[in-house]
């Protein structure tokens, strides 16, 4: 095996440029207990970076392979609050700076829920139904350009 190939500092380049971030184990130990107890969030904060908004009954094939997809792009996508989209008016969503819309009936329920000014600020991003993604190649694919836009955009909204 090439040193070179097995080196650290090769395999974090070429994640770099794969546009992945490597992912460290943190030491618990390392960590006091008081400071440790206090970095676990409590509950999910009203204003979320990113809001996932699913259809409504899922099956548990479409919620993993989601799940698997999202924690591939880092852990704000990984972290993001999901919901289920409802056809009531009482549809509670956090505001946010990005939405993921799983389907075209979910895209019309947030824009019933959310305010037009929190809808022009946010960047809201519409891909296939869960069940086309776990079925298709070409929204597999559509997925897949979906999340790379929306880490992008939160990239960009972190640095200005």
């Amino acid at each position: 095996m090439n040193a070179l190939i097995a080196s650290p500092a090769h395999r974090t380049r070429v994640l770099r440029a794969l546009g992945l971030v490597p992912w460290r184990r943190r030491s618990v130990a390392a960590m006091p207990a008081e400071q440790a107890a206090a970095s676990v969030p409590a509950a999910l904060p009203s204003s979320a970076n990113v809001v996932v908004v699913l259809p409504p009954g899922c099956a548990v094939r479409e919620l993993d392979l989601l799940g698997r997809a999202l924690c591939a792009f880092g852990p704000h996508l990984a972290r993001a609050a999901r919901i289920e989209a409802t056809d009531s008016e009482t549809m509670q969503v956090p505001h946010a700076q990005a939405y993921l819309v799983f389907g075209q009936a979910q895209a019309h329920a947030l824009g019933r829920a959310l305010p037009a000014d929190v809808m022009r600020d946010a960047h809201i991003v519409l891909v296939d139904a869960p069940a086309e993604v776990l079925g298709q190649a070409p929204a597999k694919r559509r997925l897949w350009h979906a999340l790379r836009t929306m880490r992008r955009a939160l990239a960009a909204s972190r640095q200005s």
